[in-house]
């Protein structure tokens, strides 16, 4: 595929004016009627079939995307889509905002693809994980049903139109440098369709398609994530003319959740363990996704330890296997006590040889807490 950017002698973010300055100032140089050389005839239309695609949004972001929208024309390479005059069509539509005799536009169709549409869902964790069925109601074009997307009165047509005679196009001769060129412009009768509605359809005046309010059904599969887009193929706004739908995006928007955090398939949440259940264990009962699930804190366990819940977090999208749920565990330590239970933990700090006078001045280790922490 050509480098059609170094052809032109422009940046990749070179502006469309830009492009045709450059073009501009190579067509100048090497036109045929300027430069007959065969070397630079060879480089005219290279020259021009860069323009051509680079001057065109759609025919350039294939090349961006690193295809070649000439690709399927039939000669290839640098010459690919001339035929006779015709190849040389934009330089003149360059110079003068139209086109060359034999290199127009043609016919545009009345009949064109409608427009893609985004719509929001907000799902709890529970709908993410497990899937759920949703019915939304959308306001979108549907092809008018009195005349089928023709656009026309019920018994009537369109007629060929009487300012172009049906080519889309108006042309007229103009002089320049180069002698005389015979120009085309888009004839703003039919708006270059080559054809008129004479008799507008009672309904949707021409356009070929109404606006109407519909409930569509929105299958959520099980493991969807935050940001996540559902596509519903064909469920978007109908062209003009009647043309074929575009299709409906539903972007999921995940509600934060009380007590779990999710990362992919994985849960996490933090279970508070009081400081006597930490040192003699406990079990503890935690309100997993799939009902009531009791933990076992072994005694001894330190703040920050992790228990692990295989298969308890969310299904993974389009698999049977799901996430694990992971228990944060943190260890509260009291900060206020009355004086028998102060009096049991000195017993209880003796009983374990543990030299507590060097922390309980200054009104004592809880005095220490209840300054630090507020009491409670």
């Amino acid at each position: 595929m050509a480098d059609y950017y170094a052809v032109l002698g422009v940046r990749k973010d070179a502006t469309g004016e830009e492009i045709k300055r450059a073009y501009r100032k190579l067509a100048r140089e090497l036109h045929p009627d300027v430069n007959p050389d065969a070397a630079a005839q060879e480089r005219f239309k290279q020259v021009s079939t860069a323009y051509e695609v680079l001057s065109d949004p759609e025919k350039r972001r294939i090349v961006d995307l690193g295809g070649d929208p000439l690709g399927q024309a039939g000669g290839g390479g640098a010459g690919a889509g001339f035929s006779g005059f015709g190849g040389f069509g934009d330089v003149f539509e360059a110079f003068f905002g139209g086109a060359a005799a034999g290199g127009g536009r043609g016919r545009r169709s009345r009949v064109r693809p409608g427009n893609d549409a985004l719509l929001q869902m907000s799902l709890t964790l529970e709908e993410a994980a497990f899937g759920v069925r949703r019915e939304l109601t959308v306001e979108t074009a549907i092809v008018c049903a009195t005349c089928d997307g023709a656009g026309c009165a019920p018994g009537t047509s369109t007629r060929t139109c009487a300012t172009c005679g049906g080519s889309g196009e108006i042309q007229s001769v103009q002089r320049s440098f180069l002698g005389q060129v015979m120009t085309s412009r888009t004839c703003n009768a039919c708006a270059g369709t080559g054809e008129q509605i004479t008799s507008p359809c009672p309904t949707c005046g021409t356009e070929g398609r109404v606006r109407s309010r519909r409930t569509l059904t929105v299958d959520v599969p099980a493991g969807i994530e935050d940001g996540m887009r559902i596509r519903l193929s064909g469920q978007g706004e109908v062209g003009p003319g009647g043309g074929p739908a575009g299709d409906i995006y539903v972007e999921i928007s995940e509600q934060p959740h009380e007590t779990f955090t999710r990362e992919g398939a994985d849960l996490h949440c933090t279970v508070a363990v009081p400081v006597t259940a930490a040192a003699l264990g406990a079990d503890h009962v935690l309100a997993t996704l799939d009902g009531e699930e009791k933990i076992d804190i072994k005694a001894g366990v330190q703040s920050g330890a992790v228990i692990t819940l295989r298969g308890r977090g969310v299904p993974r999208l389009r698999s049977s296997t799901r996430g694990d749920l992971h228990v944060h565990l943190e260890v509260r330590t009291p900060t206020r006590l009355d004086d028998e239970q102060e009096r049991l933990l000195r017993e209880l700090a003796a009983l374990r040889h543990e030299d507590v006078a060097a922390v309980t001045k200054n009104n004592g280790l809880f005095g220490k807490m209840r300054d630090a922490f507020g009491g409670r």
